[in-house]
């Protein structure tokens, strides 16, 4: 069984597929640079690592070769920490690509947008294979999901039986392009969808912006799971700048901390 088959906590997302070290001197482009990334901020409370990789001009990439050299790198430096890869199109990558990824790199877990996967309203055999094979292969498959309608379509492919019943889920608050700050009133409207789905499928979110923070204390109060890190933040909650994704992760941790004690101390 996937170590990714219960949810992490926190998961940690150091880089994504757009911002580059020329948006901030710390976000890691290479394998080394996110095998570091990813050590420092385990030690700060992550517990799993949400990976990109990119190519010798940092752009994001679906490489095979490049991530079974992550997992290689990962597995010998910090076995404990399990890794889900991305299948993120970028508007670079068809369905088809996306699929072949997995299928090459048979990863622990895979996180996968439903509108790039199944981006039509009809009938998708192959995407439907796929989701599938993922399910039958043990690969933890987080569902990313950019809105409530997303989730209601989801909750209708399963309903139909289109696809296995989701286990994961990630919400994401906020954008990137156009920039947007997310909101953690924005998890209502996700939740309220997410009636549809199983009972027992576990989700998270994610946040754009210096609201990061305090969209992710809101989804740990509501029991989800939290993504942090430099794909959607490079800011502290007053605007200035993060120093890098392992101070992020234990401002979040702390902020946990003094969030459950009414007095703010430590617990």
């Amino acid at each position: 069984m996937s170590r990714l088959a219960a949810l992490p906590r926190i998961m940690l997302a150091p880089n994504g597929a757009r911002r580059t070290r020329a948006d901030h001197p710390a976000l890691p482009e290479t394998v080394a640079q996110t095998v570091a990334a990813a050590t420092a901020a385990h030690q700060a409370g992550a517990e799993a690592l949400h990976a990109h990789v990119r190519d010798s001009e940092a752009h994001h990439v679906l490489d095979a070769g490049l991530y079974r050299e992550l997992l290689a790198e990962m597995a010998r430096v910090l076995p404990e920490m399990p890794v889900q890869i991305t299948t993120e199109a970028v508007g670079r990558y068809s369905p088809a690509e996306q699929r072949a990824l997995v299928r090459d790199v048979q990863p622990e877990g895979v996180s996968v947008a439903l509108r790039e996967m199944w981006p039509d309203p009809g009938p998708d055999a192959e995407a439907q294979r796929f989701y599938a094979e993922t399910e039958e292969a043990g690969i933890a498959l987080q569902h990313i999901l950019y809105a409530p309608d997303q989730v209601t379509r989801l909750a209708s492919l399963w309903a139909e039986g289109l696809i296995p019943a989701p286990r994961q889920v990630l919400f994401v608050l906020g954008r990137y392009a156009p920039p947007t700050l997310a909101r953690p009133e924005e998890l209502d409207g996700f939740l309220a969808a997410a009636s549809a789905l199983p009972e027992d499928v576990q989700w998270a979110a994610c946040a754009f912006g210096r609201s990061e923070q305090a969209c992710l204390l809101r989804a740990a109060e509501l029991g989800g799971g939290m993504r942090i890190g430099f794909e959607n933040n490079i800011e502290r909650p007053d605007g200035s700048p993060a120093e890098d994704n392992a101070a992020q992760v234990a401002a979040l941790v702390k902020a946990l901390r003094d969030h459950a004690s009414p007095r703010g101390q430590e617990v």
